[in-house]
């Protein structure tokens, strides 16, 4: 079945949010090598952990100005609160509350300093 292998965050200005997602999550921002003006390659964790990296890019470049809608990708966190709380500290807000997903886990959807919406979902089993 098809699955997520790429994501892109698309920012009006990438330095700061690579400095929010980089206060946040600890992801790692490396411009990319082929020359592309304003884009980044994302790397969010090791490559012997479950997930995808993705690009972070100037919100215009690829589109000649016209801002883009996209899909919503969701992040694993093992603490829900405390990374709403780095959320909050580092420039973005909390776009709708906490809230169980039966059987799975807590989840929250946030803004961040670009205006993008991502989810953070806790795994919890006991979620209801």
């Amino acid at each position: 079945m098809p699955r997520v292998i790429h994501f892109e965050i698309h920012a009006d200005e990438p330095e700061r949010a690579i400095g929010f997602y980089t206060s946040v999550f600890a992801w790692e921002f490396v411009k990319f090598p082929n020359g592309i003006t304003d884009y980044w390659v994302v790397r969010t964790g090791e490559s012997n952990q479950p997930g995808i990296d993705g690009g972070l890019l100037r919100r215009d470049v690829a589109f000649e100005g016209v801002g883009i809608t996209a899909y919503v990708c969701t992040i694993a966190v093992p603490d829900l609160e405390i990374y709403l709380m780095k959320v909050t500290t580092s420039g973005g807000q909390l776009a709708i509350p906490r809230m169980a997903v039966a059987g799975i886990g807590w989840l929250a959807y946030c803004k961040d300093t670009e205006g993008n919406t991502f989810g953070l979902m806790q795994a919890d089993a006991a979620a209801k």
